[in-house]
């Protein structure tokens, strides 16, 4: 978003700011239920005289809001040149995969870094759906369609070095190196 901060100081000091509140509920990490009060940018674009929209195409903007985006950005999908991310010209067809995880084990960004002892190679995936405590070992390859469920007080690890190609686990696999 680009904005005058001249603009910005002239609306704030004739306080003709009239943003709508978005009311959002949260947990902390210690469990105390708070509601957070916000306001959406995008929206003050009414109180600019003048105001455009530009429509900026998704190869030049990628948003990282979940977990499951940040997977994509790290993964080798994407190839990073003179400050602009791509896709990997190693991938042999458009488009990213859907990449769905579980809320519970991988919502906060420390604990999705802990899952995983590197990010898996994603170039042949084109989806993905991982739910429960599940953990990936090194040098990890997902392809075509892999679903990966850890019923409660259940546990997978994906050994280092696995290949999951159009695989559906479930259950509780723990694979101990000697």
């Amino acid at each position: 978003m680009w904005v005058n901060l001249e603009a910005i100081k002239r609306l704030t000091e004739q306080t003709a700011w009239n943003m709508e509140i978005i009311r959002n509920e949260k947990t902390t990490d210690s469990g105390l239920r708070v509601i957070q009060l916000e306001t959406a940018a995008g929206a003050a674009i009414k109180h600019f005289e003048g105001a455009i929209g530009v429509n900026v195409p998704r190869r030049r903007f990628l948003p990282v809001k979940l977990t499951s985006d940040l997977l994509l950005v790290m993964s080798n999908l994407y190839t990073l040149q003179a400050g602009t991310l791509s896709i990997s010209s190693k991938r042999q067809f458009p488009g990213v995969p859907l990449i769905k995880l579980g809320q519970d084990k991988f919502r906060k960004v420390k604990d999705f870094l802990a899952r995983f002892a590197n990010i898996p190679d994603l170039l042949e995936l084109d989806h993905l759906t991982v739910s429960g405590d599940v953990s990936f070992g090194k040098n990890v390859i997902l392809k075509g369609t892999v679903i990966i469920i850890a019923h409660h007080g259940e546990r997978i690890d994906i050994a280092s070095g696995s290949v999951l190609e159009n695989k559906i686990v479930s259950g509780n696999l723990r694979i101990v190196d000697h």
